[in-house]
């Protein structure tokens, strides 16, 4: 492992940056620098009024004012609620995306900020807190600034920018449709033929200054599954008259837990099956006719994903009717693999290293999260980086993970995902996209 980054860090060091271009850089430094506490201020008034997918109405509002500000072309009502705005330079050159995802999630903040949540909205027919529990206000905030810095480079750019404002990366409601799956469905990329798109993600338990990537599949493919196990409701007092579901479902989840550990080829890729909702009875002495249970499946590899769907199938079903019982098995692909287009990622690693710092960026392992961008990378080159927003010098063991009521992210980081940003539009636009 040591000696393939070694190689891949020898190959990236041997790109090299005019000297005429360096006074771009000092401009975006120090736009960044002075907004820094705009982009913090954007960014909190957002913590505080998150709203869930696609619900982002509020949100979308800010953005699209904040783009009209700057004098882009604004689209509205992009895959309901998204944002999209566009820079035109009027010279050729490539067309650049960059995204940023607005949602939130149905989560009780429990952070003592002077800006936290007190939102609620409505989650399947309940009435929820709503948090910003992943970063996804840092995101659009830090957009938001290199929008700003973009825009006022324009006469020192060439080609288009595009600032994806994406909603519902979080996934839509049931029954609705929405985020990038949908931005693709629509034409975004077609119609204003983008070229590429570079996307940022803060982590809570990765140090402020900290950038990492993976070329090749970083994320994994996440899919829902749902098992409906069915027996024969019976008294609780004689449970032998009939097919106890609930027991078989218990198997069943044993059962199943020992396809990655005992069946998969871990060497070549990790996997994750969890599950997630059990749901069935309605009284302590009756033994139900019906059990569902409901979990996700995480793959880094195609063939591996197939084939962990069709053993799920089989461990379930085959547990079921040796119990007499029956188990029927709906698996639904939601997210695909989360792909760095290897070459890209190769061509934009001296950008980073530049920005950020040689001893700041590093290659990472794949990590069994999802993403929602993978639907832009199924069609396009993108490139794909983790961003840190943990405080230097705590323990990234002892901090608040994603999705929870504690999620915390040190704002000091935005101002380098703000220059990051700015950094690979100029460079891929002036020197890599030609």
């Amino acid at each position: 492992m040591k000696k393939t980054q070694l190689l891949l860090w020898c190959f990236l060091g041997l790109t090299h940056i005019p000297l005429q271009a360096q006074t771009v850089y000092e401009q975006i430094d120090k736009q960044a620098a002075t907004l820094e506490p705009k982009v913090i201020e954007w960014r909190r008034d957002l913590h505080q009024n998150p709203e869930l997918s696609n619900r982002e109405f509020k949100t979308a509002e800010k953005v699209a004012a904040h783009l009209r500000s700057l004098g882009l072309e604004v689209r509205t009502g992009v895959a309901k609620t998204g944002v999209v705005g566009i820079l035109r330079t009027g010279k050729p050159g490539p067309v650049v995306g960059l995204r940023a995802d607005m949602d939130a999630l149905p989560v009780v903040e429990r952070v003592n900020l002077p800006f936290a949540s007190k939102a609620k909205g409505d989650y399947r027919g309940e009435e929820v807190g709503v948090m910003h529990a992943c970063g996804h206000d840092t995101h659009v905030a830090m957009l938001m600034g290199a929008a700003s810095i973009l825009t006022g480079l324009k006469n020192q750019l060439a080609g288009t920018v595009v600032f994806i404002f994406q909603p519902a990366e979080e996934g839509p409601p049931p029954g609705e449709e929405g985020g990038a799956k949908l931005m693709v469905e629509e034409g975004l990329l077609k119609d204003l033929k983008i070229n590429v798109i570079f996307g940022q993600h803060i982590s809570s338990m990765s140090e402020v200054g900290q950038v990492t990537f993976k070329p090749g599949g970083q994320l994994a493919a996440a899919d829902r599954f749902v098992i409906k196990v069915k027996g024969k409701q019976v008294h609780g007092s004689q449970p032998w008259a009939g097919v106890d579901p609930i027991t078989v479902s218990a198997q069943i989840i044993m059962g199943v837990q020992t396809i990655v550990s005992r069946q998969m080829e871990l060497t070549k890729e990790a996997a994750v099956i969890s599950f997630g909702r059990v749901s069935g009875g309605v009284r302590n002495n009756i033994i139900p006719e019906e059990v569902e249970l409901e979990g996700t499946i995480r793959t880094l590899d195609v063939a591996m994903q197939d084939d962990l769907h069709e053993r799920l199938r089989r461990t379930a079903t085959n547990i079921a009717e040796a119990s007499g019982a029956t188990a029927e098995v709906e698996i639904h692909k939601h997210v695909p693999i989360t792909y760095n287009n290897p070459e890209l990622a190769m061509k934009m690693g001296p950008t980073l290293k530049r920005v950020c710092g040689e001893d700041n960026v590093s290659i990472s392992r794949a990590a069994t999260a999802a993403e929602d961008f993978a639907y832009f990378a199924n069609e396009i080159p993108c490139f794909f980086i983790s961003l840190g927003g943990m405080t230097k010098g705590l323990d990234p063991k002892k901090a608040p993970a994603h999705h929870t009521p504690d999620f915390y992210v040190d704002e000091s980081g935005m101002k380098l995902g703000v220059r990051v940003l700015s950094n690979l539009v100029v460079d891929y636009a002036t020197k890599i996209g030609k």
